[in-house]
């Protein structure tokens, strides 16, 4: 893979393409609300040190799900930013219907 996308809205369509597995989506949805759902968590207890493991949900919810079920290698290791954003974003769309979950 190599770059090609100058812009979000030219890579987010192919951002989909990665995520034709439903167990994929289903696994980058799950990783997204664990982070919202630590994240407040660590505001209401003020448990700073939590924040490491933001990464390790993330990313290890969405690799498992592009490494076992996907069968692809995620997008992360060339569109790091792009990525992050596409994964808000399809879970925006997942919750609204847009996506399917």
């Amino acid at each position: 893979m190599t770059k090609q996308y100058q812009s979000f809205s030219q890579f987010y369509p192919f951002y989909l393409t990665q995520h034709q597995n439903g167990t994929c989506r289903r696994l980058h949805f799950i990783g997204s609300l664990l982070i919202v759902l630590l994240v407040a968590y660590i505001v209401a207890t003020s448990n700073w040190r939590l924040l490491l493991l933001l990464p390790v949900i993330g990313y290890g919810f969405a690799w498992v799900g592009h490494l076992v079920f996907e069968k692809n290698r995620p997008a992360t290791f060339i569109y790091p930013l792009y990525s992050l954003i596409g994964d808000w974003v399809m879970f925006k769309d997942m919750l609204i219907g847009r996506v399917k979950f």
